[in-house]
């Protein structure tokens, strides 16, 4: 299996080189225990889904982690997170740095232990599927924004996409590109299994499989579109507070992405939920049952399926370089009326060093200035200023659609 250059690995070995201890979160199968095997070749790892160390570590945990040497790496840590608690109690006698890296992918149990335990002594990094800069291997590493400085820099390293809806179907998870991937139907259907069997079963202890089954393919339909738990719960035959609760589960484990909505005092008319976005386009098109690219490019889903892989991309982008995606990125919808009188929707509005730059996501090859329709509305918020607005479409080329609003091919992001 060829090793495809992560563009978090400096980001890693920053924080590895300067905290004492690093913690390592995201989906399984993303890749957390690949990259650290390649940036720390002789660092010793040890898996707590081995039942002979998860036994010794349960029984003595201070006991356990003393007996290896240091820096180590710790897979799995969410199975024993005494471990950590064993881990502050040497991290606190010594003064070096990059002592344990943890991993896990159960970010709730594992954040919870970290933030209670190992305050100030670990650097948590969260490690997303394959970005299409890294399966392309493009160096380019920098969060999206759509200004000029950006967009001059990343069109030197421009390389056009081919076949991009045969991605979005095939989804980013590492293993589906080595050189004998398994089939996209077992690689998904054996996914979800373990998912709901280990990390779900992990969290709550939900017995009911297929319930729960339900209600992934439930939210997986609503790809991009605002969250509405009464829907959803009447759509599955559960509860609301059981979705609420649910929801968290898979914002928690890095299967759904919840992008929060852009408001304050001068755009009162906002809506206040979040959109939701499966993290992942493969295992969306898994679950909704589209079965190759072109069922998909062509469905009723297309427009859903081209933004959420978009939103994706450029959540990656913030991740990769360290950035805190939710606090720069929100979406904006409200009760306000544009001029042709349809309610304003942005897709995007990232915001950077108190600029607002909103950005629609359209599946055309040939866009038109009404899709920028609602970018006004942000001129109400006289406490920040607009910057240059974008149009991230299928065009192949980039240009100025009118003053202040780029063209821009997804290749940008």
């Amino acid at each position: 299996m060829a090793y495809i250059k992560r563009a978090a690995q400096n980001l890693l070995i920053s924080k590895f080189n300067t905290s004492k201890s690093v913690a390592i979160t995201g989906a399984r199968q993303v890749g957390k225990t690949t990259l650290t095997k390649e940036m720390f070749p002789n660092v010793r790892r040890i898996n707590l889904r081995s039942s002979t160390l998860y036994n010794a570590a349960i029984t003595d945990p201070e006991g356990f982690l003393s007996g290896f040497k240091r820096p180590l790496f710790i897979d799995e840590i969410q199975r024993v997170p005494e471990i950590i608690s064993a881990a502050k109690v040497i991290l606190d006698d010594v003064g070096g740095k990059g002592n344990y890296l943890f991993s896990g992918s159960q970010k709730w149990e594992l954040m919870k232990g970290l933030s209670e335990s190992l305050s100030g002594m670990v650097n948590i990094m969260q490690l997303l599927n394959l970005s299409m800069r890294e399966i392309e291997e493009i160096d380019f590493n920098e969060a999206f924004v759509p200004k000029e400085e950006y967009l001059d820099k990343r069109e030197l390293e421009l390389k056009p996409y081919s076949d991009i809806w045969e991605r979005i179907h095939r989804g980013f998870y590492p293993e589906l590109y080595n050189e004998n991937p398994p089939s996209w139907q077992d690689f998904y259907q054996s996914y979800v299994a373990t998912y709901i069997e280990r990390d779900v079963y992990g969290i709550t202890k939900v017995r009911d499989y297929a319930t729960f089954y339900r209600f992934m393919v439930a939210v997986a339909a609503r790809t991009g579109k605002v969250l509405d738990y009464t829907s959803i719960a009447n759509d599955v035959g559960i509860s609301s507070d059981t979705v609420r609760l649910w929801i968290a589960i898979l914002e928690m484990t890095d299967i759904i992405l919840l992008l929060r909505p852009y408001y304050n005092s001068h755009l009162n008319r906002a809506i206040k939920s979040p959109k939701v976005y499966f993290r992942d386009t493969g295992i969306a098109a898994y679950l909704t049952s589209w079965l190759t690219p072109e069922t998909l490019k062509n469905g009723a889903m297309a427009g859903a399926f081209f933004e959420t892989f978009v939103v994706n991309e450029i959540a990656k982008s913030y991740v990769n370089t360290g950035k805190d995606f939710s606090k720069s990125v929100f979406y904006y919808r409200g009760k306000d009326k544009t001029r042709s009188g349809s309610e304003t929707e942005i897709d995007l509005v990232i915001e950077e060093n108190g600029i607002l730059y909103p950005v629609e996501i359209k599946k055309t090859s040939n866009p038109d200035t009404s899709m920028a329709s609602s970018f006004d509305v942000l001129d109400k918020d006289v406490e920040k200023k607009r910057g240059p607005g974008a149009i991230l479409c299928s065009s192949k080329i980039r240009f100025n659609l009118k003053d202040n609003l780029y063209v821009l091919p997804v290749e940008f992001v």
